[in-house]
């Protein structure tokens, strides 16, 4: 699938390729962010690797791993008995 944008040309990226780039990662994070897509997927979708997605989730206080309240605590819980 293609999809073609009109960009105004003072966005303020040097280059077509960096903006490609940055389009691709905020909307692989958006589309993690809303459940559509995993974690992997967008970071194959913003050819970027899984740390450097994270660090970009982490700026935008998105979390990457989304416990359940009673998964959580029962980690939680195990850790304490360890």
């Amino acid at each position: 699938m293609q999809i073609i944008l009109e960009i105004p040309e003072d966005l303020g990226h040097s280059t077509l390729p960096e903006l490609e780039k940055q389009i691709k990662l905020e909307a692989g994070i958006a589309l993690f962010h809303a459940g559509k897509i995993s974690s992997g997927r967008a970071c194959e979708f913003a050819d970027i690797d899984r740390y450097r997605f994270y660090e970009e989730c982490a700026k935008r206080d998105i979390p990457v791993v989304n416990y359940d309240p009673g998964e959580l605590e029962a980690e939680l819980a195990y850790l304490r008995n360890s």
